[in-house]
């Protein structure tokens, strides 16, 4: 294929105005972004080699690389995962196929303290290199494909992206960042490795970098030649709870939940025994991302709590359908059902009254979809009657039950 010229999308050209005129304050969280999609390009491979395992290739070991190169003023975030076709590439980076655009720019403009978790949201997280980017060109070739269908992906971020065939013998992609001038600070390997330990520790996969030394005659670091890990390769829900800082927890949080602020409070369970899982509600097995909302693992008036669920008993291609009549995943509704009830019980029964405070303030915020428990889960109708909230001329935030009787 000769080298082709085509427009973008026109909401993805007001997208990449946005985000190239106006926005992020917090400007590192492309680095996030793009790490997190390689990392799912990963995934896809994982899950599409359970039927194909020939799509690994040589190279059964998955990872994701950064690389900074000073004098030509890029970063390369490389992943060795699913890749892309011609076809995926004009489709996947020149249109969003995601309903929800308009929404995406809505909320974007009217809450621009926001916006570094709305990226991640509505699937544009691609387009936030030209935050500190003029230029990207992205290289790829689809596991399963001949080395000369390799595809060349690049724009400066405006009306138009070029399109060519090329060669390459390895499968998975390069997105090659041109920084933009003034953007220095991000060619400083230091300033990347302290960035994906902020944002990063918790994918599965190694991130590597090269390793530096200390060059005294030039007083700089050098890099060499060899590849090192810069996060903890541990998905953050598989590792001891005593290794994971309160910090990391709010990181981890603030990405899954695409919000600002930290959570009010947050519960990590391991489960042991004929159904083992670790807790939340974006489904994944054994490490392997499956379904973001999984409705099936929490009741409806739980909607409100964001976070993962892992499960080694589920399998790989489970199915919504699977999910409604399983009995692992009526287990792991109970399960978690009963963490949640028991750290708002925690909350609201404390003798701390900062503690108090904030279950004063969650009550506020969704004691009304609370309630719809007390009709739905017979099961609990008495720890959720305890744990509703009343208007009373003695507590303006509102009391309980039994204290309404003292």
């Amino acid at each position: 294929m000769s080298k082709q010229t085509l427009a973008f999308q026109a909401e993805v050209r007001q997208i990449l105005h946005l985000v190239t005129h106006s926005l992020y304050s917090n400007k590192e969280i492309f680095l996030r972004e793009l790490i997190s999609n390689a990392s799912d390009a990963c995934d896809k491979l994982r899950f599409e080699a359970l039927d194909n395992a020939a799509l690994y290739e040589d190279a059964p070991n998955l990872e994701v690389r950064v690389t900074v190169d000073k004098a030509a003023r890029t970063i390369t975030i490389r992943d060795n995962g699913i890749g892309l076709s011609t076809e995926e590439a004009v489709a996947n980076l020149g249109t969003i196929a995601k309903s929800g655009t308009r929404e995406f720019m809505a909320a974007l403009e009217s809450d621009k303290k926001k916006d570094a978790q709305l990226i991640g949201q509505f699937g544009v997280g691609f387009y936030s290199g030209f935050i500190v980017a003029d230029r990207i060109t992205v290289e790829s070739r689809r596991a399963g494909l001949k080395p000369e269908e390799g595809v060349r992906w690049s724009s400066d971020g405006t009306g138009e992206f070029e399109v060519e065939a090329i060669t390459r013998p390895e499968r998975g992609t390069d997105v090659i960042l041109h920084l933009r001038e003034g953007e220095d600070e991000y060619l400083a390997a230091w300033k990347i490795r302290s960035t994906v330990g902020k944002y990063s520790d918790h994918i599965s996969l190694p991130v590597l970098m090269r390793k530096e030394n200390w060059d005294a005659e030039k007083s700089e670091y050098i890099a060499t030649d060899e590849w090192e890990p810069v996060n903890k390769a541990a998905a953050l829900w598989t590792r001891p709870k005593a290794d994971i800082t309160v910090e990391q927890y709010h990181e981890f949080y603030k990405q899954i939940a695409y919000d600002s602020e930290p959570p009010l409070a947050y519960t990590h369970n391991r489960v042991e025994g004929r159904t083992e899982y670790t807790h939340g509600v974006k489904l994944y097995v054994k490490r392997v991302f499956i379904m973001d909302d999984a409705k099936d693992l929490m009741p409806a008036y739980l909607r409100w709590v964001k976070g993962v669920i892992d499960s080694a008993d589920l399998p790989l291609n489970v199915s919504r359908e699977l999910l409604q009549e399983s009995r692992d995943v009526k287990a792991i509704r109970e399960g978690c059902t009963k963490r949640v009830l028991s750290m708002l019980e925690s909350m609201a029964n404390s003798e701390d009254a900062a503690e108090r405070d904030k279950y004063a303030r969650f009550w506020k915020a969704f004691g009304t979809v609370m309630k719809e428990g007390i009709g739905e889960d017979h099961a609990n109708r008495e720890r959720l009657a305890g744990l509703c909230r009343f208007a009373s001329t003695q507590a303006d935030e509102g009391v309980s039950f039994a204290d309404y009787v003292k």
